[in-house]
């Protein structure tokens, strides 16, 4: 509990210093949010200056926004008129959490029993097969695989759409394009892990009262094993969500990860600033998950 508790009383700090950091390296970045390809009128770009308060000095505009910020209001879009950040968010952070759970799952599914299977059959077929397959999946870029996916199930079978985001159909690419790397990854931490089990001496014990060979790695090595992989995972999440936006682009998905690009691309300052303070606070609440499921599975492991 005081583990708990005292990294809880961290994230204040730490998420007070990923505001301001990101607050004053848009400010730094050169451009605005109203440097459009027209030039603006002056007297035009005064006014709209004034409304937004941009015209403030920065120590000013940074109270402004953190005030906000304790309200739960991350304010509004510059480039997209009538919009706020938590509109923006609350629209297109559930297709990214859709997408990259979708993704997470399939990468477990498949990456799990890939480590398993070659670890149980080390220096046979099935786990050069597996790393082989693992190894494919690090070096082929997402923006490699995606377009030849396409290619294959939609041009040349004719078997799923193109894209687009509404049916289970349209995820079934984007998920295997964005999960592929992390399913290999996750495959060679788990046969590194299974390994690493298989020859402790409980292990021996297990099998020695007559275990089925199944019951001995399921029950008994697989949860031991499977802390590299659980480690991952909280990275891992936030890096499907934050790097969904290639996938997102190629298959025409209005996901966050878009929105957070064109935000940096086009100075809109709140909308960059809120989607970073988002994604630090996942990564930051997923991390603090994983060192909790540490303890659930391994009781040894002591939290500080």
């Amino acid at each position: 509990m005081r583990f708990l508790l005292r990294r809880l009383v961290m994230i204040v700090p730490l998420l007070a210093v990923i505001v301001v950091a990101s607050f004053f390296f848009m400010r730094l970045a050169p451009g605005g949010p109203f440097d459009l390809e027209r030039e603006l009128d002056p007297l035009v770009r005064q006014q709209l200056e004034a409304r937004w308060g941009l015209d403030q000095p920065l120590p000013r505009q940074l109270w402004m926004y953190t005030e906000g910020l304790l309200h739960g209001d991350l304010g509004p879009s510059f480039r997209y008129p009538g919009w706020t950040v938590n509109e923006i968010i609350a629209q297109a952070l559930p297709i990214s959490l859709t997408l990259g759970m979708s993704a997470l799952a399939l990468a477990l599914l498949t990456g799990i029993p890939l480590g398993v299977i070659a670890a149980v059959r080390r220096n046979r077929w099935p786990d050069h097969l597996a790393m082989g397959l693992a190894l494919m999946g690090i070096c082929v870029p997402n923006f490699i695989l995606g377009p030849l996916l396409v290619l294959l199930f939609v041009f040349g079978l004719g078997w799923l759409p193109a894209g687009g985001f509404g049916s289970p159909e349209q995820l079934i690419l984007p998920a295997i394009t964005l999960g592929a790397i992390r399913a290999a990854y996750i495959a060679r931490l788990t046969r590194a892990g299974m390994l690493d089990v298989l020859d402790k001496d409980f292990i021996r014990t297990a099998r020695a009262k007559g275990l089925h060979e199944r019951v001995v790695v399921a029950k008994h090595a697989l949860r031991i094993a499977i802390l590299p992989v659980v480690s991952y995972l909280g990275p891992a999440v936030a890096s499907i969500l934050v790097g969904s936006v290639v996938v997102e682009k190629i298959f025409s998905i209005p996901g966050l990860g878009t929105f957070f690009v064109n935000s940096a691309l086009n100075r809109d300052y709140t909308l960059a600033m809120g989607t970073v303070l988002l994604y630090s606070t996942l990564l930051i609440g997923l991390n603090l998950a994983v060192d909790l499921l540490y303890r659930v599975l391994d009781p040894r492991v002591e939290l500080r």
